[in-house]
């Protein structure tokens, strides 16, 4: 690994922190944050991001570049713990952390922890170049899930904004205000000033974009990368 994918990756320590938004540690969490512009007309779409053992966020934030403690678009509003053994990837994670060397068959190589795919899929996307609508955010987080093997695995991007919008803790009251308020404004505003006309291009809007990415997942796989 050169200084560079080093520098990207950070210091990957399996000793885990609690949760403490105030320094923005999420361990074990998926993180989500509100998008300018985008969120303020679709409030359900955001920015999100995956954390380390020890709760640093990395998240997918631009073309062959991985953010790394450095969240793109501010501090998470919500985030979702996933349990670490409904991935059946680590599920030696353990016996390791344990100081245990090999697993039930003596093989060495099935050893996987939680950091260990988040240092696969960071490596693996810091060469792909970012397009919101066929690699994103998303893409990246679902990526790690899938390679950590999490509930079965087999996510995608639809699926993941769908797990984290009806399972996901809001980080405080604040955090509620900051992702809903910008709606709460522009839309009545833009019914006010272009009523129908303005209702029927959000409509439009919304259609086409959830339409893409539902189809790009289920219906042509592969238009939107994982």
């Amino acid at each position: 690994m050169d200084p560079e994918e080093q520098k990207m990756i950070g210091d990957s320590s399996p000793q885990a922190t609690q949760i403490d938004p105030k320094r923005a540690r999420f361990p074990f969490c998926v993180v989500w944050s509100p998008l300018p512009v985008l969120s303020w007309l679709i409030p359900f779409i955001g920015h999100i991001g995956i954390c380390r053992e020890d709760g640093v966020i990395l998240d997918f934030a631009g073309p062959n570049f991985i953010c790394v403690d450095n969240f793109a678009f501010g501090s998470p509003t919500r985030y979702l713990k996933l349990d670490e053994q409904l991935c059946s990837a680590i599920s030696f994670l353990a016996s390791r952390r344990n100081g245990g060397e090999q697993n039930q068959n003596g093989s060495e190589e099935e050893l996987f922890t939680w950091d260990d795919a988040l240092r696969k899929s960071t490596l693996e996307f810091q060469h792909r170049t970012y397009n919101l609508l066929t690699c994103n955010c998303h893409s990246f987080v679902a990526n790690n899930l899938n390679r950590l093997g999490f509930n079965g695995s087999r996510w995608n991007v639809v699926s993941l904004a769908v797990l984290i919008l009806l399972k996901g803790r809001w980080v405080d009251r604040f955090s509620i205000v900051k992702s809903y308020l910008p709606f709460l404004i522009v839309f009545p505003l833009g019914l006010a000033l272009g009523g129908w006309t303005f209702l029927k291009f959000w409509a439009m809007f919304v259609i086409f974009l959830v339409g893409w990415f539902v189809f790009g997942s289920y219906c042509f796989k592969g238009l939107v990368q994982l």
